[in-house]
């Protein structure tokens, strides 16, 4: 694929976010990663092992649920270093919890081909180099694992998009992608497969200043063309009196829009390539094997 990231991202602005975002999972990611969850139903693999991508932002009830579903396997929990203590905090156990509940394993990079599900939610839309993360998501994956993701897509926050461009504004936000780009991202990367779908989500709120405050915990404007000076001080008040004015819908509540897409994709077997003479490496004939197609973790130390 031509691009490695959505057009009206900032990739400088997105890594900043990403460095600095609460270390909690909003209530919106929450309830995705819920409503994900339910989408395992129609998957039979039970994981011998699994990864769940950034669970603090992503959803630490979604990391309960994930181990009632799933409670022989083994779960690492992937987040950057400068939030390990926030992850142990969250997620780290004692010695005798090690020994009668879900084992975990918390760690700073992915194992490599090592877990059967990779489960990534509400992370895709806000990384600066997306296809490059999809691409680890898939050597992190054992031969017939499958990922999980969820994401923001193009109809979120449409109302806000559509108030700021009559004000004569930059835009409110980067342009999200759409879930066909992302299956097409998928299958460039290698998983086989690909199911995208979404749905919308309408929440409100009492009060313009309520409306922000929820919308900071959710991301940041990343767009290349956002406003790049401070807003003088009349700003605000304009913001949320133009908020209360054009958003506000008969129950007296002001409704944003969200977007959500979902994807579940297969890493399928390799595939080797047939010509006159050809190289085909140990480790991909290796991988080729019946008895490679169910791959246990690989070795890695973890923090505890």
């Amino acid at each position: 694929m031509a691009v490695s990231r959505p057009p009206t991202l900032d990739p400088v602005a997105a890594a900043r976010w990403l460095a600095r975002a609460p270390a909690a999972s909003p209530w919106l990611h929450e309830e995705v990663a819920r409503r994900m969850a339910e989408r395992l139903e129609w998957i039979r693999l039970a994981p011998a092992a699994w990864a769940h991508w950034e669970p603090l932002r992503g959803g630490t009830q979604a990391q309960a649920l994930l181990e009632q579903r799933y409670p022989q396997s083994q779960a690492w929990l992937v987040e950057p270093p400068a939030r390990h203590a926030a992850l142990r905090a969250a997620f780290g156990q004692a010695w005798w919890q090690r020994l009668r509940g879900p084992r975990r394993t918390l760690a700073a990079e992915l194992p490599a081909a090592g877990v059967q599900m990779l489960w990534a939610n509400m992370a895709l839309h806000a990384h600066p180099e997306p296809q490059a993360l999809i691409a680890s998501w898939h050597r992190a994956l054992a031969t017939d694992g499958f990922l999980m993701l969820s994401c923001f897509g193009p109809d979120t926050v449409r109302e806000l998009r559509a108030l700021y461009a009559e004000l004569g504004w930059p835009p409110a936000g980067s342009e999200f992608t759409d879930m066909h780009d992302w299956g097409d991202m998928l299958v460039a990367a290698g998983f086989a497969e690909p199911v995208m779908d979404m749905e919308r989500i309408t929440l409100t709120w009492d009060s313009p200043g309520r409306l922000l405050e929820e919308l900071r915990a959710l991301g940041a404007n990343w767009h290349p063309q956002r406003f790049s000076a401070l807003r003088g001080k009349g700003w605000r008040p304009r913001l949320e009196a133009a908020l209360a004015e054009r958003l506000r819908g008969p129950d007296g509540r002001l409704a944003l829009t969200f977007e959500i897409v979902y994807g579940h994709a297969i890493k399928p077997a390799p595939r080797v390539r047939m010509a006159p003479e050809a190289a085909v490496g140990v480790d991909d004939l290796r991988a080729l094997l019946p008895s490679n197609r169910r791959d246990s973790p690989t070795s890695q130390s973890g923090l505890t």
